[in-house]
């Protein structure tokens, strides 16, 4: 296994972008619009991708953690079925990713996405 992604939920986009791209030096790879505006923004950090979002996925703002911590994984359908025999649900799913909480309700996700 090997880390994916990490999003971080920010409030301005175009600011964080100023933070991580215009100070770190992390190269912008795609941008993601909702409804007429900016909603994501992912950069790349090496082997893993950043992912600056205005929301995330099962997380309404302010509500819990704004972090996601989701590793690389090859079956999504094997890693379902350990997860349901070590009794961890399943919260959220994309045709790619598979998100549940770990013990202190940090958001995990495991992913088959390709970059």
């Amino acid at each position: 296994m090997r880390l994916h992604h990490l999003a971080l939920r920010v409030a301005d986009v175009e600011r964080a972008l100023g933070f991580y791209n215009g100070v770190l030096g992390l190269t912008e790879i795609k941008r993601h619009h909702a409804d007429g505006r900016l909603r994501s923004i992912w950069l790349s950090a090496g082997d893993v991708v950043l992912m600056i979002e205005l929301a995330l996925r099962g997380r309404p703002a302010g509500a819990g953690s704004g972090h996601l911590l989701c590793f690389a994984v090859d079956d999504l359908g094997a890693w379902e079925a350990r997860l349901t025999a070590a009794g961890v649900d399943v919260e959220d799913r994309t045709t790619s990713t598979l998100y549940v909480s770990d013990p202190d309700g940090h958001r995990v996700g495991l992913s088959v996405y390709v970059f």
